[in-house]
């Protein structure tokens, strides 16, 4: 049987992204799977010791690791590069790939690709993060041209908390940034209960929503040559034509392998 394995490399206090991520695959099994290395992260914050946690040397130590069982695509499934820049994620991509010979992407450079893809210029965001964390996040996204146009943040340092909110608070963020009415709205920590409220709410708000976990799903498929639309029931993410893995998105396999 051919299989797909997907890496993931995972804050050492989150709990969500994989259950969360094996619900999303689960339709896939046993042809995908996706594997977990996790490294140090307790705290989110701007302070020295909680900046060192993304240093890249234990992630390239985490990914070397979880390549000693022969994966064919390894993603950072974590957010850091949204309030530390985005070429950090761009850099840590090309060091994995050079360091195991495996294609690489992370949950934000998957976010920014859904949101190049798909013409978005106004944004809400969604998150558990810190004033200054949330400040520098939206600081990042107007660099590249995309206004938050209203955001909703815990102003929580977690990172296991972020696992303990519940789906009705977070649906409730959400549908106070709907007001303003951006043109997509994310969810943005891979520790928040987001995945599984996306369906239902994209019905009844009429705006595309964007959770971490099934962003960095999407593209890890996309990458693996998996076209991303075998994945039903969690979000328009999946099924947008916009987004589908034959597009120039996809940089390892000419077009997407299907499943009988």
């Amino acid at each position: 049987m051919e299989r797909t394995l997907i890496g993931m490399l995972t804050p050492s206090s989150n709990t969500v992204l994989e259950p969360y991520t094996a619900a999303l695959l689960h339709g896939l099994f046993p042809r995908v799977t996706a594997h977990f290395q996790r490294f140090t992260v307790k705290e989110i914050s701007l302070s020295d010791d909680a900046l060192a946690q993304f240093d890249p040397t234990p992630l390239l130590e985490a990914a070397t690791l979880l390549n000693d069982a022969r994966m064919d695509v390894i993603a950072w499934n974590g957010t850091s590069a949204s309030w530390l820049g985005f070429e950090v994620d761009r850099q840590l991509c090309d060091a994995i790939t050079v360091a195991t010979g495996v294609p690489a992407t992370t949950s934000v450079l998957a976010l920014n690709e859904v949101l190049e893809r798909t013409g978005v210029t106004r944004l809400g965001l969604v998150t558990p993060y810190l004033d200054d964390i949330q400040a520098a996040i939206v600081a990042n996204y107007a660099a590249e041209g995309i206004e938050v146009v209203a955001e909703r943040h815990l102003n929580d340092r977690g990172n296991f908390s972020f696992s303990e909110y519940d789906e009705v608070t977070l649906a409730r963020m959400v549908r106070e940034v709907a007001r303003a009415k951006p043109q997509a709205i994310t969810i943005l920590c891979t520790n928040l209960r987001g995945a599984g409220i996306v369906p239902e709410l994209e019905r009844e708000l009429g705006i595309p929503i964007y959770d971490s976990v099934s962003v960095a799903a999407w593209k890890t498929l996309a990458l693996a040559g998996i076209d991303p639309a075998l994945v039903e029931g969690w979000g328009q993410l999946f099924q947008d034509p916009r987004l589908a893995a034959q597009c120039h998105g996809l940089t390892t396999h000419a077009t997407a392998r299907t499943f009988p």
